[in-house]
């Protein structure tokens, strides 16, 4: 990331905006405990009971309106596969 990226310190609260796999377009808000922010978050996604790990990095950050701004993009390769929206009701018989 930039070296201009934004200063925090400990207890400042950021925005999380998440990028791909199935929390695209969501946000989440985080305070920090060392003074910046996530690195890279795992999140957890159930499916029929089931849950899957999905990773997102953080590649971008900015302050926007005296806050800080931080994009994390789904990291398809290190997650836990998804399953297919097709395959989810098909049963062994």
């Amino acid at each position: 990331m930039a070296d201009n990226a934004p200063t925090m310190q400990h207890g400042d609260e950021y925005v999380m905006i998440f990028q791909g796999g199935p929390f695209d377009g969501q946000t989440d808000r985080r305070i920090s405990t060392d003074g910046s922010w996530d690195t890279e978050v795992t999140e957890i996604v159930n499916q029929n009971g089931m849950d899957t790990m999905l990773v997102y990095r953080a590649t971008g950050v900015r302050q926007r309106g005296g806050q800080v701004q931080v994009l994390y993009v789904w990291d398809q390769h290190d997650s836990e596969p998804l399953q297919d929206p097709e395959d989810r009701w098909e049963f062994d018989i």
